[in-house]
């Protein structure tokens, strides 16, 4: 991505709302189950609060990244604004953290993710595996049998 400015705060402008989207389904969420005890079985309330938190926590991150790159335009510091941008377009857990949801994912959910999607600011890997949390029929993570999940992430790395 260039250091064009305006073209940052498009991305920031749409991150932010994608961060607001989640924070409302995330609140939502908290509000219909209230305190949730943790398990670890895919699509639970506790799996679908962590998945939500995840996700809204990784836009806040991208957010916050090409904030700080647009600093650095400012300023002059192309090879840290290169950085931080390069930190906003490997979002941690987004949109990993839709595995843990349970289906149908909420509209807020889908809306962000269809924002994030069609945004054009992250690497197609991140578009397709946006395509592959929305298709999903259920939860896929964490998984009832780890030792086939596993041979599935080695079989894939191959």
């Amino acid at each position: 991505m260039s250091h064009d400015l305006t073209e940052l705060a498009r991305v920031a402008h749409a991150l932010e709302e994608a961060h607001s989207l989640l924070e409302t389904e995330r609140r939502h969420l908290q509000q219909q189950h209230g305190p949730i005890p943790y398990d670890a079985i895919a699509g639970s309330p506790a799996q679908t609060l962590h998945g939500v938190t995840d996700l809204a926590r990784a836009m806040s991150t991208a957010l916050e990244q090409v904030v700080m790159a647009a600093g650095y335009c400012v300023l002059g510091l192309g090879d840290r604004a290169d950085r931080a941008l390069a930190l906003a377009r490997n979002p941690v857990s987004f949109p990993s953290g839709a595995d843990r949801m349970a289906r149908p994912l909420g509209e807020a959910t889908v809306g962000a993710m269809e924002l994030v999607r069609d945004l054009g600011f992250f690497d197609t890997e991140t578009t397709i595996a946006i395509e592959v949390a929305l298709a999903a029929p259920q939860a896929t993570y964490p998984p009832t049998d780890w030792s086939a999940h596993q041979r599935q992430k080695r079989a894939r790395s191959e």
